[in-house]
């Protein structure tokens, strides 16, 4: 990790660990947290990290945006900053400047389309879009009547009409639906970025997310582990637990350089090929496997206290199996990864895979 990578992830962490705090949110019913955080954020400039300073961002690269979103997800924070990173950098593509305040994108899922209609209106429906009744504002990829070309768009959240909705974690994941509903700023999208780099993006966001969820799960696994008593020794001398800690180990491990290796790919790439298209997909698939293997290793270890509301263990695992979805779930991408390992043919598979 560079230099800049680790002032601007250790500003992250130290922001999370002061306002974050997993006991301190379990004891708040109100939420009476989220303002402090939220604020804190805004003032470092972490939800515009990828937004160039001339359109109203902090003109962070690729690399430390996501060194961000790493440290997000090790604190399983329930806040839109990913989805808030993820609209400004959609947005600083055409140089719309970002707006303050909370946004999200939209479409969430490659199957939602927003369309243009003749008057430059938006018409469409998104679902499970990532809190997207936080937002203030939207920012949208639509196509025109036919699909081909693409625009993006600044929208006004309150012009549309939201369903809300929870996920897994309990966190919103609404139904956005644009009727007829003229956007704040409109230019055409850069010349071959499609609706699939945007889900790429997004997927390797959760990616990143779910791999440092995994990191405290383990984490938090092994302390406990180290604390309780069974049989008047720690349940970490017993070889059931050792095993399963190994077994939690190996796919948080997994995760990570799954989710690591598809960032640095993005981060340095001159174009999404089909390499970067690997690295993302697989980084989605390996890192949805892991967060369910991960997830009920981590409560088994704990027993029946992980299973309670008191406990902060499910606020990582239930997030990281809410995160498996968002932007196509991993059997939408083993789909999609098996369509382009039969286009490249049999003979092009290894060549492919060995190049990673």
């Amino acid at each position: 990790m560079a230099e800049s990578e680790n002032i601007v992830a250790e500003t992250a962490e130290k922001i999370f660990a002061d306002l974050a705090d997993a006991q301190t949110i379990n004891r708040d019913k109100r939420g009476e947290w989220k303002a402090p955080l939220w604020q804190a954020l805004t003032d470092s400039g972490l939800p515009l990290s990828w937004v160039p300073e001339d359109c109203g961002g902090s003109g962070a690269s690729l690399a430390e945006g996501f060194s961000v979103l790493s440290a997000a997800g090790r604190f399983a924070v329930a806040v839109p900053l990913t989805e808030t990173m993820l609209a400004g950098w959609l947005l600083a593509q055409v140089r719309i400047s970002s707006p303050g305040g909370e946004m999200t994108v939209v479409p969430a899922s490659p199957k939602d389309r927003i369309t243009i209609n003749a008057d430059g209106s938006l018409s469409g429906r998104a679902r499970g879009v990532p809190f997207a009744k936080a937002a203030k504002h939207f920012a949208v990829l639509a196509s025109d009547a036919n699909g081909g070309s693409l625009s993006m768009a600044l929208v006004d959240a309150a012009k549309c009409r939201i369903e809300t909705g929870l996920n897994l974690g309990g966190d919103p994941s609404d139904v956005v639906t644009l009727d007829k509903v003229q956007p704040v700023a409109i230019k055409p999208a850069p010349k071959g970025f499609d609706q699939t780099r945007l889900m790429l993006m997004g997927g390797v966001a959760r990616s990143l997310q779910i791999a440092g969820a995994l990191e405290s799960m383990l984490e938090i696994s092994v302390r406990y582990s180290n604390e309780r008593v069974a049989f008047e020794k720690k349940i970490s001398k017993f070889q059931a637990v050792q095993h399963n800690l190994a077994r939690l180990a190996g796919e948080s491990a997994a995760a990570l350089a799954a989710a690591t290796s598809a960032a640095d790919a993005i981060a340095n790439a001159t174009s999404f090929d089909d390499e970067v298209f690997l690295e993302a997909v697989a980084a989605k698939i390996r890192c949805a496997e892991a967060a369910e293997k991960g997830g009920g290793i981590a409560h088994q270890v704990h027993g029946a206290i992980g299973f309670t509301v008191e406990h902060i263990l499910h606020r990582y695992s239930l997030r990281a199996l809410a995160w498996r979805d968002d932007f196509g779930s991993e059997s939408y991408w083993a789909v999609e990864l098996g369509k382009l390992v039969a286009v490249r043919g049999a003979d092009e598979l290894w060549p492919l895979v060995a190049s990673r």
